[in-house]
């Protein structure tokens, strides 16, 4: 079982998901653990159903979220554009505007970004 979902255990692993563990039993695999937002949580769940389906029997997840402020924290890449975060997070490239609001703080207009910059990505 295991073996099956093992891109799920390397993508927890990667994600660093905090009090996490493994167990088969009675032919299902257990994980749990604690994932630092929404967005890695949908990360490790779309992984689940890329390799079980959309309603695996054979692994049950309880997936806990350390800070539902946000839907995830962004580290600005070189080369990057609030339209391409936008789209990263929320399939929409438009909904740049709403990254842009959620960083006034830092930012004072959205066609400049610097790498480095740690951008809140907020609930939509």
């Amino acid at each position: 079982m295991k073996a099956k979902y093992q891109s799920v255990l390397d993508l927890g692993e990667q994600l660093n998901i905090q009090n996490g563990d493994v167990k088969e039993e009675g032919g299902q695999l257990k994980v749990w653990g604690t994932a630092k937002t929404p967005y890695e949580k949908d990360l490790i769940w779309d992984e689940i159903k890329k390799v079980g389906g959309d309603n695996p029997t054979d692994i049950m997840a309880d997936i806990k979220v350390e800070d539902e402020s946000v839907y995830a924290r962004h580290t600005v890449a070189s080369g990057e554009t609030l339209g391409k975060i936008a789209k990263q997070y929320y399939g929409k490239a438009s909904k740049y505007t709403a990254v842009f609001e959620a960083n006034t703080n830092i930012l004072k207009n959205p066609d400049v970004i610097h790498p480095g910059q740690e951008l809140i990505i907020p609930n939509l």
